[in-house]
């Protein structure tokens, strides 16, 4: 899935996000906004999780949990 379909839609996977990565606020997700980096970097913040293993998850939270 190309990460493009996910800023597009992004209220619509805040959900399945909270879900994964249930440190994750309300707020946070409004300030995400959609940008991967974004998302990358609060789950590196919240988590303490260095930079590729937070890609790395994001990566694998795309291929189980979305079917779009």
């Amino acid at each position: 899935m190309d990460w493009h379909r996910i800023e597009e839609s992004w209220k619509q996977f805040n959900g399945q996000i909270k879900e994964k990565w249930a440190k994750l606020t309300d707020d946070d997700l409004d300030k995400i906004a959609g940008r991967r980096e974004q998302l990358e970097g609060k789950i590196e913040e919240r988590y303490g999780k260095a930079k590729d293993a937070a890609r790395e998850e994001i990566n694998n939270w795309l291929r189980r949990s979305i079917d779009l």
